[in-house]
């Protein structure tokens, strides 16, 4: 499940919320390109996980069938208008990313950006991509990952594990994703490695996997 941390009240929650849209911001910048070639050439329906207030729609082709699997209610309305303005069709499921509310083998494709390190049981996850996605369909994801074991940035992600959690709505600053995403029974996993200047959510991998 993708749960969503209640905001704090009062100047802590304030700041806290003008925090992370400061570094959403500041990541979405140096991130774009990246996700206009992932997301750009995808066809057909496609489910996305966690897409939050729907920053991502801008980088799919206007003619997909769009579902998003978000459980913070609030994100509605947004993602609603955004998808109104560009002309797409859209259905938002409160589901969990933990069981995705979509039959067998109905999606040609599946996106997860940024949303794999918030969910408690990323294997069960992946397990759902797999069951929805069709023969030839496409995982597309963006993640960030663990620093390599033994450098003092997975010390740092692993000693402030607790506190970001916290910040960041549930993202894990040390999530070991991509290894899951090798593990998972994909007939294909192709990604690059790369990094953008943020604090501890550091290196990124970005990457297609073939059901």
């Amino acid at each position: 499940m993708i749960k969503v941390t209640p905001t704090a009240r009062g100047w802590r929650g304030r700041l806290r919320a003008w925090a992370l849209a400061r570094l959403d911001d500041h990541c979405e910048r140096a991130v774009a390109e990246r996700k206009r070639a992932l997301m750009g050439s995808l066809h057909g329906r496609i489910l996305e996980i966690g897409p939050g207030p729907g920053v991502n729609l801008g980088y799919y082709p206007p003619d997909i069938d769009w579902f998003g699997i978000e459980s913070n209610l609030s994100c509605y309305p947004g993602i609603r208008a955004e998808a109104e303005r560009r002309g797409m069709r859209v259905e938002l499921r409160a589901a969990s990313a933990s069981g995705l509310d979509a039959e067998d083998a109905s999606m040609d494709a599946v996106v997860s950006t940024f949303a794999l390190c918030t969910v408690p049981d990323p294997t069960r996850t992946l397990g759902e991509v797999l069951r929805i996605l069709r023969p030839g369909g496409k995982f597309a994801f963006m993640e960030h990952v663990a620093a390599p074991a033994g450098t003092a940035l997975r010390l740092v992600q692993r000693a402030s594990r607790s506190y970001w959690v916290r910040f960041a709505d549930g993202c894990l600053p040390d999530a070991d994703t991509l290894p899951l995403i090798q593990a998972a029974g994909f007939s294909r996993v192709d990604y690059a490695a790369f990094s953008i200047p943020v604090p501890l959510i550091s290196p990124h991998v970005a990457g297609v996997a073939i059901r």
